[in-house]
């Protein structure tokens, strides 16, 4: 029945409160490929990140998945991260995530959840709010940085600058002597080339 249903009809979701009530890794991974070039698949295990929380209007218990795509891909999980041969570094950012929902306690957050199916399932983002999500974040903190980079280039400028006065200044009294008769080859030349135009 309701797994036929077109992707983006599954995403009419009531926003709501959650509060967490346990999380925990499961003992099983789970099996994931990977691919390592053209003709190659390898096969790998990840683990299975749970987060349970209490849906606040109704008080049901529900299990918690990162967006609506985590739950096509697996329902059982938070969220199913990129498949690799070495699933230690998995462990590491799934125990990160668990600390950071375990810190939220009894503490509510907004989540989704869909009215039509009284189903499990809740979603912390939204696809739509992804994307606000990422311009929210990513914009400012790209001109803060085209910013720093602008002040940092300017006292480059400067430095530079500085730098080369001095440098030309020593390198004027090195050469002093030489100096003038480059100078004045240079500007014959450049007569001398502007005389052939003209013809």
């Amino acid at each position: 029945g309701s797994h036929a249903k077109p992707f983006m009809l599954s995403t009419q979701r009531e926003e709501s409160n959650c509060t967490i009530i346990h999380t925990h890794i499961m003992d099983d991974w789970m099996d994931c490929a990977f691919t390592c070039g053209v003709d190659c698949q390898g096969q790998g295990k990840y683990p299975c990140l749970q987060v349970f929380v209490n849906l606040t209007h109704s008080g049901q218990k529900a299990l918690l998945h990162y967006n609506e795509e985590a739950v096509q891909i697996n329902s059982k999980c938070f969220y199913t991260p990129k498949c690799r041969r070495d699933g230690n570094d998995l462990l590491n950012s799934a125990l990160n995530i668990k600390e950071f929902f375990d810190h939220k306690n009894r503490t509510p957050f907004s989540c989704f959840y869909s009215p039509d199916n009284q189903s499990e399932d809740v979603i912390l983002i939204k696809k739509y709010d992804q994307m606000v999500i990422f311009h929210c974040l990513f914009w400012p903190s790209m001109t803060m940085l085209g910013g720093a980079l602008i002040v940092g280039m300017v006292r480059l400028t400067q430095y530079l600058f500085l730098l080369c006065e001095k440098y030309s200044t020593a390198l004027r009294d090195e050469v002093s002597g030489k100096v003038p008769y480059v100078a004045r080859n240079q500007f014959k030349l450049w007569s001398v080339g502007r005389s052939k135009g003209r013809a």
